[in-house]
């Protein structure tokens, strides 16, 4: 069986090669000027975008799992996530927070709230120190379904990070933020565009 970022022999592309591969997704070199790198260094960076590609499959069948388990959208899903991190620092959510954190209206917060509240994953219960905020917390099951389960799996991460040294971690921190920041979109024209 084929790893998911190599093409499949059918589709007319030499499956080793893989979807990831510079060649195969700039052939012309109308994106990278390839001219100052060695073969090996295109094919290692190659197969470095297909570590990556396979780590967000991973992602994404993790949070596809997670969404099926809970029988949530995304956006309840991070919402919970934000609720567990709230409670466990002791930190009191309001919709505010929760509508900041997600960047979403406050009325989508409402109603997402109140999808939260029918599926008995939150409650809402008057703010102890500001009468005009409520105080939004996960269930103490949700809690314990999502910690035993999503977070478990999530946690893992954790320890691949462990098994590098600290100074790879430093190598791996740096290349993550630098690639963040490559990618970022938000001063794109084409990006704010709406479709």
């Amino acid at each position: 069986m084929s790893r998911p970022e190599e093409m499949p022999k059918e589709a007319g592309f030499p499956a080793p090669a893989g979807i990831y591969h510079l060649d195969a997704n700039d052939p012309r070199q109308e994106l990278v000027d390839r001219s100052r790198f060695s073969d090996a260094d295109v094919q290692q960076i190659s197969d470095l975008m297909a570590a990556l590609g396979r780590l967000r499959d991973a992602e994404q069948r993790l949070t596809d799992a997670s969404l099926r388990y809970m029988k949530l959208n995304q956006s309840d899903m991070r919402a919970l996530h934000y609720l567990i991190v709230c409670a466990n620092h002791g930190a009191i959510a309001t919709p505010g927070a929760i509508a900041a954190h997600l960047n979403i209206s406050t009325a989508s917060t409402t109603k997402l709230l109140d999808r939260l509240e029918r599926a008995g994953h939150v409650t809402r219960d008057a703010h102890p120190s500001d009468r005009r905020a409520l105080a939004i917390a996960i269930t103490p099951e949700t809690h314990e379904a999502a910690m035993r389960t999503v977070g478990k799996q999530q946690a893992r991460r954790f320890l691949a990070a462990a098994r590098l040294t600290p100074e790879e971690r430093g190598v791996v921190m740096r290349f993550l933020d630098d690639m963040a920041q490559e990618i970022e979109v938000a001063d794109e024209v084409w990006a704010a565009t709406p479709g």
